[in-house]
């Protein structure tokens, strides 16, 4: 795990704020967040969230009144299922899937009944580690419509990794401390706590381990830790790997999203 995370003792609860839906799990507004320094993400323009295509009618008036430029979709195509054009085509919807693996339920469930617990886990870090280096066009062309000042709504599945690592990038050029993002990124824990109760008990009941299906449904530090360690180690930190790497210009993105300086009194 990098060095560079924080003790539970430094962790800073972030200020996001969740949405509510009857069918769309881990939605949240990342407005509030406070930057190093001191200004604050602006309501109603940064949203992430699980997989919102199975949204319930009320869902979907509520997410329409988010006036959304953009809908980024991190899934694969062996992710997703025919009905879900109903729903796409209501929105401005784009595609850019991140395959780290096949993450079809056909292939994790067989990969989970011969597991171990150490052996998700792994896995798991294993998939971080992809994302800053083998996904740099994706998460660059995530990063540019934040420059280009859209209203954005971005998923995965269970918004918590693909999206998770977007927010860790997104925050970042933000100007958010490493201990508030990481934070952020751990609360998918509690959103998703009922959504996982549920999938862990369906798949009990098909010789899926809990202990083994666990790693899976979680966010962990090690798991981000993963990734930061390949920007720190292999692309000098963060802000390198942002402006040097995937060529964004945080001033752009800081000016789109961010309250005003605070005025010295």
């Amino acid at each position: 795990m990098a060095s560079t995370l924080p003790s539970p003792a430094q962790t800073v609860w972030t200020t996001d704020h969740q949405i509510p839906l009857e069918k769309v799990q881990n939605t949240r507004d990342l407005s509030g967040i406070e930057t190093l320094d001191h200004r604050h993400i602006n309501p109603h323009r940064l949203y992430r969230s699980g997989n919102p295509t199975s949204a319930s009618p009320s869902d979907i008036e509520e997410l329409k009144s988010m006036h959304l430029d953009t809908i980024v979709d991190f899934r694969a195509a062996s992710e997703k299922k025919p009905t879900e054009q109903s729903f796409t085509k209501q929105f401005p919807y784009e595609d850019d899937p991140v395959l780290a693996g096949n993450l079809a339920p056909e292939a994790i469930i067989p990969m989970l009944k011969r597991s171990t617990a150490t052996q998700t886990h792994n896995f798991m870090i294993s998939l971080y580690k992809q994302f800053p280096e083998k996904y740099q066009p994706q998460f660059t062309r995530f990063l540019k419509l934040a420059e280009a000042n859209r209203t954005i709504l971005y998923h995965c599945t269970a918004g918590k990794d693909r999206t998770g690592f977007a927010t860790v990038l997104l925050l970042s050029a933000l100007g958010v401390d490493r201990a508030t993002t990481i934070a952020n990124y751990l609360e998918s824990n509690r959103y998703n706590a009922a959504a996982n109760a549920q999938a862990t008990a369906q798949l009990e009941k098909i010789g899926v381990a809990p202990d083994v299906l666990a790693p899976l449904l979680a966010v962990d530090p090690d798991y981000i830790g993963a990734a930061m360690e390949v920007i720190d180690q292999q692309y000098g930190g963060m802000q390198h790997y942002l402006v040097d790497v995937l060529h964004v210009n945080v001033d752009k993105i800081r000016a789109n999203y961010l309250s005003a300086p605070e005025q010295p009194s």
